[in-house]
């Protein structure tokens, strides 16, 4: 029974040394990221696999049912658009849009924003399932750089982790500068000069007050609205946050 205790002991803190070990490491890297550029994200190297993955033929109707092959190779390298911008070189619209889209606040709370989640929490308890997140622009940027879109209270804990660890090494501005160059908007689109391109064939600093409210209202399912370009719930959505605009604070 000691020999047991004892090693679930040290089991336990090995486990625990380890994890330690992955938060100073991931500390220091945010804190690098003040000056340096992240190169790619935990979101572009999950799209990245996903669209080398050959699509699964369909087989004709009454067809044979035959032993399933090994996939071929991609044919090379998946592309990923992604063109980093300073944030100087990002017009003004897309960064009112985003905050009045996404997080109102942004400019106040210290990376959670308390009310939102309560709010969220509330509107989701009325409609009898998740319709609402009330995750900030910071927190959204932990889990576009680090994590993956799956749901569990484990990845929701790494993700206020470094959510704080991301506000207490950078500023407001540069957290929006990162958010607005790795996010996704669309398949193989990530930050905001390749969507810029990739819709309206200009460059992120000559973006209108329409487009950017376009593009914000895409967030956070870029693809399908990628196809669908003229859905009814975009438009209005566009127009929602058209309105909100003037009111979006800056830092």
């Amino acid at each position: 029974m000691k020999a047991f205790v004892r090693q679930t002991v040290l089991v336990l803190m090995a486990g625990l040394s380890a994890l330690l070990i992955f938060q100073a490491v991931l500390f220091v890297k945010i804190g690098l990221m003040a000056v340096i550029n992240p190169p790619i994200t935990s979101f572009m190297r999950a799209q990245e696999l996903a669209l080398a993955q050959p699509p699964e033929p369909t087989p004709a109707a009454g067809a044979r049912k035959t032993p399933p092959k090994a996939p071929p190779k991609a044919a090379g390298p998946v592309e990923i658009r992604h063109v980093w911008v300073p944030y100087d070189a990002i017009s003004r619209n897309i960064k009112r849009a985003i905050i009045a889209a996404e997080d109102s606040n942004f400019a106040e709370h210290p990376g959670i924003d308390v009310e939102a989640l309560e709010k969220a929490y509330d509107r989701n308890k009325r409609r009898g399932k998740v319709v609402a997140g009330g995750s900030t622009i910071t927190q959204q940027l932990a889990k576009n750089l680090f994590l993956t879109a799956s749901r569990s209270y484990v990845r929701k804990g790494e993700e206020f982790a470094i959510t704080f660890m991301l506000e207490f090494w950078l500023g407001k501005e540069r957290i929006l500068e990162i958010y607005l160059n790795v996010v996704e908007w669309g398949v193989g689109v990530f930050g905001i000069e390749a969507a810029s391109e990739h819709y309206y064939g200009i460059s992120a600093a000559k973006l209108g007050a329409g487009q950017a409210a376009k593009l914000a209202a895409m967030l956070p399912n870029p693809r399908f609205y990628d196809r669908n370009r003229n859905a009814p719930y975009l438009l209005n959505r566009t127009g929602i946050i058209l309105a909100r605009m003037g009111d979006a604070q800056l830092p």
